[in-house]
């Protein structure tokens, strides 16, 4: 079994930057498309960004594209979310997420099409 573990997370003030990181135990995770979720108090699980297995392919909320951006390293197993022009709506827990499955392209859509989650980072922005 994989194992992911989000770091990078904080407080910062409105127009900001962070950088999230999500490590990946297991070899198996360079071949899995990948994602980022957040969770506000109170709300659901929605998706936030996606990138495929290459890294060649990324996807984001409507909300965060041109402000956020996901990649990642496989030869390090690690997948990052840069995060500029921080807004106090973008305050939430942060999750990574990997999909079992062997595809080219991205996975875009809700949690239940991911199979390996991390503790999740929170990152709270400030007005």
């Amino acid at each position: 079994q994989g194992q992911l573990v989000e770091s990078g997370g904080g407080l910062v003030q409105a127009g900001g930057s962070l950088r999230l990181s999500c490590a990946a135990s297991g070899r198996a995770f360079i071949t899995y498309p990948m994602a980022w979720f957040r969770q506000a108090p109170g709300k659901e699980r929605v998706f936030v960004a996606a990138i495929s297995w290459n890294g060649r392919d990324s996807d984001y909320t409507a909300s965060v594209r041109g402000r956020f951006t996901i990649s990642r390293d496989n030869a390090k197993n690690t997948a990052y979310l840069q995060m500029n022009s921080l807004k106090p709506e973008d305050t939430a827990v942060y999750y990574c997420a990997a999909a079992a499955k062997q595809q080219i392209g991205t996975i875009v859509g809700g949690p239940e099409l991911y199979d390996y989650w991390g503790q999740g980072t929170q990152v709270t922005v400030s007005s």
